[in-house]
């Protein structure tokens, strides 16, 4: 069961209390290019983003933004959320550019980054100052690599005057989940409402992500006093290593109920487009059953009861045909992303599989007829043979599509 945070208005978008996990990216290009900037959001929001996060860390960033705005509005992607980037200088560049700050819909601050002793203290101020007058949501998002260095050092010094001292690690989380919970009353106390704060705290190792969110969890429950929660792991890597990586923290956590947006970010490598990022957050969430947004495609691995390559081949044609028809069914067959194919490599499981499956077929494995079966909600159908079967299986799809949705 999730928790109950309270619900952050961005834009047209609700986030947290009952509503849906929202997915959300993050631009890489130069923001002082509004055309490029504005493009890729288009490109994040057409993978499934539901809100775009950009870097506003200049001058001449900063004067772009109400462009990119403009330019999102002009594309169809009105109702886009626009999310503001800032560290070191948002409190200088929100009051500089008054027109960007009523541009964005969202701002994030890191209380780690607004400079030191008083000076923190008093830009952190102007920063929420700026977004109590626009009325705008914040995220209060903490690093572990980027923590206050003088909570840390209290946190530290304390722990070395203990009897028994605890790790660093535990100390860092303690201090993380501190800088986060303290930053958020100071907010309310300067007049941002609990609903329009938004509180993440990220490490880059696994287990001490999951145990730091655990406790901002556990402190909220105990104080009664929620906030939506942005999940992530930050500096996740890229590749498998990222994927998996962020997959393990996020499902743990969704699992326990906490979160309330997530972000999986990976190091791009330069063949890849940014929105695989996306494409990973849409296939964790349905794996994990918060949402389908593309007809499950069950495929066996193999082994060597499996006669050949073939049933591999085919479940890669299916899942390939899926993606290329998904836009134009989503717009005609409405449910289409619930439906469930199994596309099995021999008779082992291949019944079974049928099942559970809206429509299935079951490949000849070695010492099978050369016949592959078709089922349809578990019936029997026909059995298809020969060169042709992938043409066929897929035809058999779109007519089992057409009729049921």
């Amino acid at each position: 069961m999730r928790i109950k945070t309270p619900e952050v208005q961005i834009r047209d978008l609700k986030m947290g209390n009952n509503n849906p996990i929202v997915i959300q990216s993050m631009t890489n290009t130069d923001t002082s290019d509004p055309k490029a900037t504005a493009k890729q959001c288009i490109e994040l929001a057409e993978a499934g983003s539901q809100l775009v996060r950009i870097t506003v860390n200049t001058n001449l960033a900063a004067a772009q933004v109400p462009k990119i705005r403009e330019l999102l509005d002009r594309s169809g992607y009105k109702h886009l959320p626009l999310v503001g980037d800032f560290h070191f200088n948002g409190h200088e560049l929100l009051t500089e550019f008054p027109e960007m700050a009523k541009a964005l819909d969202k701002y994030r601050i890191n209380p780690g980054n607004v400079g030191k002793g008083d000076k923190r203290d008093k830009n952190f101020e102007a920063f929420i100052k700026v977004a109590v007058a626009n009325n705008k949501p914040v995220r209060i998002g903490v690093n572990w690599g980027s923590l206050d260095q003088d909570l840390l050092t209290h946190f530290m010094e304390k722990n070395a005057s203990l009897v028994s001292p605890r790790e660093d690690r535990e100390v860092i989380i303690d201090a993380v989940v501190e800088s986060a919970l303290k930053s958020a009353e100071l907010a309310e106390e300067l007049g941002l409402p609990q609903n329009q704060i938004v509180l993440s705290v990220k490490m880059s190792v696994v287990p001490d992500v999951i145990e730091a969110y655990e406790k901002l969890a556990a402190r909220m429950s105990k104080s009664k006093h929620f906030y939506a929660l942005h999940l992530g792991l930050t500096e996740a890597g890229s590749g498998m290593q990222g994927l998996i990586s962020s997959s393990a923290a996020l499902s743990i956590l969704l699992n326990q109920g906490i979160g309330d947006t997530i972000r999986i970010s990976l190091t791009p490598t330069p063949e890849e487009p940014r929105t695989k990022e996306v494409e990973a957050c849409k296939t964790l969430l349905q794996a994990l059953g918060y949402k389908n947004f593309q007809p499950k495609v069950t495929s066996c691995p193999g082994c060597g009861r499996t006669g050949s390559h073939f049933f591999q081949e085919l479940a890669q044609e299916v899942n390939f045909h899926i993606t290329e028809k998904m836009k134009d069914w989503k717009t005609k067959y409405p449910g289409v992303e619930d439906l469930k194919i199994a596309v099995m490599g021999c008779v082992v499981n291949g019944p079974g599989e049928s099942k559970h499956s809206d429509i299935a077929i079951s490949l000849p494995g070695k010492m099978e007829k050369p016949v592959a079966p078709v089922y349809i909600k578990g019936e029997y159908l026909k059995s298809l043979q020969g060169s042709n079967i992938s043409n066929e299986f897929i035809e058999i799809l779109e007519d089992f599509i057409k009729e049921n949705y």
